[in-house]
């Protein structure tokens, strides 16, 4: 469990760290963050498992939770990379809201991903919530239509390849479609479709015109 002490100092630090010429004492408050997450990304670079990788950062997230909480509620424009790298965490560990707080914010003020992840934010955003979607629907189990509205309206302004919007496209149509919204998963499946040719939706197209033609009484 945080230290409650320590988590105000990391929240009030994250509000200073925002504002133009912050406190030394902010900018120190930044690096042990970036420490902090270093020793964290190691430990993770040593675990092959993908399924003990999750547990992991579930285990280490809540340690970041009062500086991001102090970002935001500077609405720092600076860039961050702790965020940054939280956010994709987040959606690792199956915090979706949470994610989505820090993509909103990171969308506004235009932030980046570290190098490493090799996207543009609006992309791994958009990648990243349908792959949690694709993987739930896999496992025979289902994901908020809700949450992959919100991720859909916050990067569709956004450039990205369209292979990769046709992901969230596609993602929120089997979540709708779950939903026994059949008309709009038809339409999101057609529009990934039309971004992407191959990205595997035809049968389940046919099959849902199917079942609204039986339902109308077609």
């Amino acid at each position: 469990m945080t230290n409650p002490f320590r988590a105000h100092t990391r929240f009030i630090q994250a509000q200073e760290a925002a504002r133009p010429g912050g406190s030394a004492a902010a900018a120190t408050g930044y690096e042990r963050m970036l420490m902090q997450l270093s020793e964290h990304a190691r430990r993770l670079k040593g675990v092959q498992s993908t399924e003990r990788k999750i547990e992991l950062k579930r285990e280490f997230l809540p340690v970041y939770d009062a500086w991001i909480a102090g970002l935001l509620a500077a609405d720092a424009a600076r860039q961050d990379d702790v965020a940054m790298f939280v956010l994709i965490w987040r959606i690792d560990a199956g915090n979706y809201t949470g994610a989505l707080e820090i993509a909103r914010h990171a969308l506004k003020h235009g932030w980046v991903l570290p190098q490493r992840f090799n996207r543009t934010t609006a992309t791994a955003i958009a990648e990243e919530f349908a792959d949690a979607a694709m993987r739930a629907f896999a496992a025979g189990e289902t994901f908020s239509a809700a949450l992959l509205t919100q991720a859909l309206d916050l990067v569709e302004p956004h450039d990205m390849p369209d292979q990769s919007r046709a992901r969230i496209y596609k993602a929120l149509g089997y979540a709708l479609r779950d939903n026994d919204q059949g008309v709009a998963a038809l339409n999101h499946l057609k529009r990934a479709l039309q971004l992407d040719s191959n990205c595997g939706v035809k049968t389940e197209i046919k099959q849902l015109e199917a079942r609204l033609r039986k339902a109308a009484g077609g």
